[in-house]
């Protein structure tokens, strides 16, 4: 397969290769990633999603919440965010010894994102080129980047999207938008933009999703030379030869999330290294157990599949006796308002039987059965919950008017922050959410990593613009 080549771009006020770092929260993108992707000529990103700070010697500083209100957690969380992606950015300027540039990372559903926004941006003036921004609408990503002399890229998954925004902000600050990234709903790893109109089961082909964005930019004025940015199941550039240089798309750059994983300065774990090694085609499932209400992808490890099977022991309820509901629950429950039908008590009774034995209530009138270990478990994360979400479906926290959802906190979710913490930072990645995106299996059957080669991000830098 032959492949044409790339063309440096500019951005950020000098030349540098259309390559972006995919920003990958919580610390799976930090600055010894994003500086040595700035330094081997493209666009680094560090993620601002509660990112590491350092203490005196180095040593990173746990975050811990100590705080009794989660309104006192939430607002440590938000220091512990400004003060870690603000280290992050200032160590990536320095690797990055002048060369390509430095992107921040934030989504706009996090908890007090733009509160971390500016506090980053005004304690690293000169520093940050670009902020990529996904995970919900940000609106007022213009707006703030206007302010702090930024560029802002936007993360879209449909023309739909980037269309609102523009309407709605963008236009008004239309100079400042470097680039507009298309994240592909169905193979991007992470949280992704996939809407209820959309079939989670029928991946949909990107180069038409993508024309359709840049008839949409086009139909606003937009210059051809504001480059889309294909993200999600890039892996071989020779393989994506059709789009480069093609005048239906205008320019074109691409972003890579899951190849940097696997690098000497990708900061993950080793466990984290060497699972993604051994994956096959399916092994990343696109799921929509994330507190965000999102769908996501990630590794299907015990922890992923053990939330599937929590959500298959699920039956609804109703308060009173009600159509097929004729018959009380008795297992799992106290009280006898729990009506249900006499097949899924029968149900209910097997699975308590075999040791699921505790009830929880849904937001949307069903039960699901736990164990007594995994009900402690959730509700003690629910207590914790430190208000990283603006809004979370696992505690029905809400980050700002009254601090709730006003729905009942979901045990079919997870603690978001608790696992992505745990994860970066060395615990098991069986027992915890291991994103990656849908190409991940690639890894096992790419030559280049063969002989458990890890290269250093130049080496595969190198290597992409080689078409491979």
């Amino acid at each position: 397969m032959t492949f044409k080549g790339l063309k440096p771009i500019s951005y950020g006020g000098r030349e540098v290769w259309p390559l972006i770092e995919g920003g990958k929260g919580v610390s799976a993108s930090n600055h010894a990633s994003s500086g040595a992707w700035a330094a081997a000529g493209g666009i680094g990103t560090v993620s601002a999603v509660n990112a590491d700070s350092y203490d005196p010697h180095g040593k990173i500083v746990p975050q811990v919440y100590w705080q009794k209100t989660r309104l006192e957690r939430h607002e440590q969380l938000i220091q512990y965010a400004i003060d870690g992606a603000v280290a992050q950015v200032q160590r990536a300027h320095e690797i990055s010894g002048g060369q390509g540039a430095i992107n921040i990372n934030v989504l706009w559903e996090m908890g007090g994102a733009q509160a971390v926004l500016e506090g980053v941006l005004e304690r690293t003036r000169g520093l940050v080129a670009g902020v990529t921004c996904g995970a919900g609408m940000p609106y007022r990503l213009s707006e703030i980047a206007a302010r702090y002399n930024v560029s802002y890229l936007p993360i879209i998954s449909s023309a739909r999207a980037f269309r609102a925004l523009w309407k709605r902000a963008y236009h008004k600050v239309g100079e400042l938008m470097a680039a507009v990234v298309y994240e592909d709903p169905w193979l991007a790893g992470g949280h992704n933009g996939l809407s209820n109109a959309e079939d989670p089961r029928k991946p949909e082909d990107p180069f038409p999703r993508v024309k359709a964005v840049r008839d949409t930019m086009r139909a606003e004025g937009i210059s051809d030379d504001v480059p889309i940015v294909m993200a999600g199941g890039v892996w071989f550039l020779r393989e994506w030869d059709h789009w480069i240089d093609n005048p239906e798309l205008g320019s074109i750059a691409f972003q890579y999330g899951t190849r940097p994983l696997l690098t000497h300065e990708s900061p993950i774990p080793q466990g984290w290294k060497d699972a993604l090694r051994d994956l096959e085609p399916g092994d990343v499932l696109l799921h929509r157990f994330s507190p965000t209400g999102f769908y996501s992808s990630a590794v299907l490890n015990p922890f992923l599949k053990n939330l599937v099977a929590r959500s298959e022991r699920q039956i609804p309820w109703s308060r009173v006796a009600a159509g097929d509901h004729t018959v009380q629950l008795d297992v799992g429950v106290k009280g006898k308002n729990f009506w249900v039908t006499p097949g899924d008590r029968e149900r209910a009774s097997h699975w308590v039987a075999a040791g699921y034995a505790e009830a929880l209530k849904t937001p949307d009138d069903t039960l699901v059965f736990v164990d007594a270990q995994e009900r402690a478990i959730i509700r003690k994360d629910q207590a914790d919950c430190m208000g990283c979400l603006s809004h979370c479906g696992f505690s029905s926290w809400k980050d700002h008017d009254d601090y709730t959802t006003g729905r009942l906190a979901d045990p079919r979710s997870f603690c978001i922050q608790k696992t992505l913490q745990d994860i970066a930072h060395g615990e098991p990645v069986d027992e915890n959410l291991m994103f990656a995106g849908h190409a991940a299996y690639r890894f096992k059957q790419d030559p280049f990593y063969s002989n458990n080669f890890t290269p250093t991000v130049k080496q595969l830098v190198d290597r992409i613009l080689t078409g491979d």
